[in-house]
């Protein structure tokens, strides 16, 4: 069994070369090999269709319909007119009053250990006590390598402003749609090839923490209004998953003070 696992392993690297699943995991894949809805999405059409359910056809009808109607080349035409920055970050933190929940994840570690983000004071589906609740969350989205450069602009600058904090989390979130990588053996090869320190924040009470999601995403982007897979998404949470705080591409002074700011009312909000 050993043998056949390291043999996998040296087909898949001498495949694809460590450096692509690097990139394939820490910023999630490359746009060019994986921008069509094509073999998972068709393939589970069909065997909706096999099992005759009228409601689930005409459900992947309408998402087949959607997927066809906003493609790549659509994420490009946008990316070079506004270079990702779809919108503005908000100035002011959103009320808890009028602040919408953000859904429910699971997503793993390189050592293969799974939790539910975000992690929340109830209903988090874990232990109350082998998970802290954090006073804030700050969750950055990544769907293509070509976003990394942008989650960075925003995490590098709040771990240097809140390194001492232990009550603020940030999680960088990689998702990985291909069927294939998505698949137990190859999915459990590339997180033991993504295992790795963070040697730079290793003394910090603030560490990123790095995790992968696995699998269709379609309907949690469709929950966030996620359209273009080729930009940086960030969302501040309170300790009860309230979204209360929202950026896009790369940051900009303004908005990364609007972020400290923000991330500092969160974190005496009692």
């Amino acid at each position: 069994m050993l043998r056949v696992k390291r043999l996998m392993k040296a087909r898949l690297c001498n495949t694809i070369g460590k450096a692509a699943l690097t990139r394939l995991l820490r910023g999630s894949h490359e746009e060019e090999l994986f921008f069509l809805p094509s073999q998972k999405t068709f393939r589970r059409s069909l065997d909706i269709y096999q099992i005759g359910n009228k409601s689930a056809i005409e459900k992947e009808r309408a998402r087949l319909a959607d997927e066809m109607n906003r493609g790549y080349f659509a994420d490009i035409s946008e990316l070079k007119k506004h270079g990702g920055k779809i919108a503005m970050a908000n100035k002011i933190i959103i009320p808890a009053i009028s602040a919408a929940k953000f859904p429910t994840i699971e997503v793993n570690f390189s050592d293969g250990k799974s939790i539910k983000l975000p992690i929340v004071s109830e209903g988090n589906g874990v232990k109350a006590n082998e998970m802290v609740v954090p006073a804030a969350s700050l969750l950055c989205l990544s769907f293509r390598a070509s976003s990394q450069a942008m989650i960075d602009s925003w995490t590098v600058p709040v771990l240097e402003a809140f390194r001492a904090s232990s009550n603020l989390q940030i999680y960088e979130v990689s998702f990985i749609d291909s069927w294939l990588l998505s698949m137990s053996p190859i999915k459990r090869l590339l997180l033991r090839i993504m295992r790795k320190s963070n040697a730079d924040e290793k003394n910090n009470a603030l560490q990123r923490q790095f995790v992968y999601s696995f699998g269709d995403h379609y309907y949690f982007r469709k929950e966030l209004k996620i359209l273009n897979l080729l930009t940086g998404y960030i969302f501040l949470l309170d300790k009860f998953g309230r979204i209360r705080w929202q950026g896009f591409g790369l940051a900009t002074k303004e908005e990364l003070v609007s972020l400290l700011s923000c991330t500092s009312l969160l974190l005496e909000e009692k």
